[in-house]
């Protein structure tokens, strides 16, 4: 990535631009995926875009980007205070099946458990 590039993801105003930088390199950006999670988290201001990306490395490589993926969820969970996105990471990132695992996925992941407890303050 080149400095002028960097500059111009520096003034996404909403993270769109990162987002859209990571799927068109994804092949060889991991030496910058730091710096494009940092800059995402730093515009992303409802959680679209950090929701959008966790969902995409994921679907790409749940295991090589999991660190990434899981500082993505945590940053969503704080901006999207309306539960607009993340509750779509319930079935994206845990399976289709996670309703039937809630206590397990619970007690292992405190991710889950965050969007859970917002999602259904009730219980499922």
């Amino acid at each position: 990535m080149t400095e002028e590039t960097q500059k111009q993801l520096a003034k996404d105003p909403d993270g769109l631009q990162t987002y859209e930088y990571i799927a068109n390199h994804i092949d060889t950006c991991d030496e910058e995926l730091r710096f494009l999670i940092d800059n995402m988290c730093g515009v992303d201001q409802t959680g679209q875009f950090l929701v959008s990306t966790a969902r995409y490395l994921n679907a790409i490589d749940p295991v090589h980007y999991r660190q990434s993926i899981d500082r993505l969820i945590a940053e969503a969970i704080e901006r999207d205070r309306e539960h607009r996105y993340i509750a779509a990471l319930l079935p994206d990132i845990w399976g289709t099946d996670y309703a039937d695992r809630v206590d397990e996925l619970n007690k292992t992941d405190n991710n889950f458990r965050r969007i859970y407890k917002r999602v259904y303050p009730s219980g499922f």
